[in-house]
């Protein structure tokens, strides 16, 4: 592992501690040369599928730019980060278990709204109304109407 201070490539581990959620690894290290020490995370390479733009085009699966979407929609909002990254391993988990090699982004991104639905329905709102691009304030009332209709309090 390389330093990330001195850019030696020669670390040593002081210390390895399995993660809260018990799915990765802590390690702790020192580096030979600067004797800085660092904290790296083991996780398992999951084989996630690729995900197919509207515009045809296919990238890889982006963890952090779904996290970054839902911490934009909750912003200023009673939700913690714990309770994002929670959300977005589960979904990570359903799209292994699907088992194909391509997805389509719209049904990621209806996958983000049905959590943020059940996580908080500010944050749902606020991702729905630039995930479905509302045309006019009559697209959103729709939604809106949508939600209190459902019992939920938006």
């Amino acid at each position: 592992m390389k330093c990330p201070f001195c850019s030696n490539p020669d670390t040593r581990v002081v210390d390895s501690r399995l993660g809260k959620e018990g799915n990765n690894i802590r390690r702790r290290r020192e580096c030979i040369a600067c004797e800085k020490r660092f904290t790296t995370y083991e996780r398992i390479e999951e084989t996630l599928p690729l995900v197919v733009k509207k515009d045809g085009r296919r990238e890889v699966f982006d963890r952090f730019k779904i996290i970054s979407g839902m911490q934009r929609a909750c912003e200023k909002r009673p939700v913690s980060i714990a309770t994002i990254e929670k959300a977005v391993d589960r979904l990570e988990f359903a799209l292994q278990e699907m088992g194909e090699k391509e997805v389509a982004s719209t049904r990621i991104g209806e996958a983000v709204m049905a959590a943020l639905h059940d996580i908080d329905e500010v944050a749902y709102v606020r991702f729905a109304s630039v995930y479905r691009q509302f045309k006019d304030i009559n697209e959103f009332m729709s939604e809106l109407t949508e939600i209190l209709s459902r019992g939920g309090q938006a």
